[in-house]
C-alpha cells in the first residue's frame, strides 16, 4: 500500500513545477520483468510527513526511482534493496541508546524524507532516507538500485561493474557524498520519485548485512530476481508465485 504524504497538495504541486522537475528524463529502456513494466508513476515519491513505520517505508521504497543530477550528467534507477533501522531501541542503529545524538548522526533525527549520509568504515559513503518525525531517529539504508538512465556515466564513476549493487557502489554511481547529508530528497539534485509497485510475493526479507548486533532481524528487503541487488547477500526461499 502506498504511503500517503502529509505535505499539502499545493506544496507538492510547487515542487513538481520547479525547473528541475520540468526537465524531461532521458529515454528509459523498460524491461519486462513482472515487478516492473510500463511507465513509472509521475508523482514524486508520496511521503514526507513522517509518522510511518520504518519497515512500512522501507518496503514502499522498493520500486521507487532515485534520480541524481549531482555534478554533470544524469543517473537514475529503481531501488531494489533496502534495510530498515529503527530508533534508540535498535542496537544496530547509529542512534541506539548507547550512542544517542552525535555530530555524525544528527540528520537521522529528522526531518523525514531527508538524506542521512555517512562514511562506512572510512571507505565509502552510504545513503539513507530518514523516516521518523523530527527527534525520532529512524532511517532506511538504500542498498541497491537497478540503473535505468546514465549507465555509462555510472560506469565511469565506478570504474567497474557492478554499478549500484551495494550501498557504497550506489553512492559512487550517483556521486553521493557527505555534502548531501541533510538534503531534502524531494528536490534536485538528488530526489526520490514515483516508480513501480512491487508485488508482495516479489519482496524478499532477510537479516541485515555487515552488522554485528541484531543481524538476524528480518529488516533487509529486496526485489527477488532484480538487477542491482547486492551480489552474495542472503536470500530467502521464494514463494510458489516466484518459483
Amino acid at each position: 500500500m502506498p504511503i500517503t504524504s502529509a505535505a499539502p497538495p499545493a506544496d507538492r504541486a510547487r515542487a513538481d513545477a520547479s525547473p528541475d522537475h520540468r526537465v524531461a528524463s532521458p529515454a528509459i529502456v523498460w524491461d519486462d520483468t513482472p515487478w516492473r513494466s510500463g511507465e513509472p508513476a509521475a508523482a514524486a515519491f508520496p511521503f514526507s510527513g513522517g509518522g510511518h513505520g520504518v519497515v512500512e517505508v522501507a518496503r514502499s521504497l522498493l520500486g521507487a526511482r532515485l534520480i541524481s543530477t549531482v555534478g554533470s550528467g544524469h543517473v537514475e534507477g529503481a531501488i531494489v534493496e533496502v534495510e530498515a533501522y529503527g530508533g534508540s531501541e535498535d542496537p544496530a542503529s547509529h542512534a541506539a541508546v548507547r550512542a544517542g545524538r552525535t555530530e555524525r548522526n544528527r540528520s537521522m533525527f529528522g526531518p523525514p524524507a531527508h538524506a542521512y549520509v555517512y562514511r562506512s568504515y572510512g571507505a565509502h559513503w552510504c545513503l539513507n532516507v530518514v523516516t521518523g518525525h523530527v527527534g525520532e531517529p529512524q532511517a532506511v539504508l538504500i542498498r541497491g538500485m537497478d540503473i535505468l538512465v546514465g549507465r555509462d556515466l555510472a560506469r565511469t564513476r565506478r570504474g567497474r561493474e557492478p554499478l549500484a549493487a551495494g550501498p557504497g557502489r550506489l553512492c559512487q554511481a550517483l556521486a553521493v557524498d557527505v555534502g548531501l547529508d541533510g538534503h531534502d530528497l524531494l528536490e534536485a539534485p538528488l530526489r526520490l520519485a514515483g516508480g513501480w509497485p512491487v508485488p508482495a510475493e516479489r519482496i524478499g526479507a532477510t537479516g541485515r548485512v555487515g552488522i554485528s548486533q541484531a543481524a538476524d532481524r528480518p529488516l533487509r528487503f529486496y526485489v527477488r530476481g532484480a538487477q542491482g541487488v547486492t551480489p552474495g547477500a542472503p536470500v530467502d526461499p521464494p514463494t510458489r508465485e516466484t518459483e
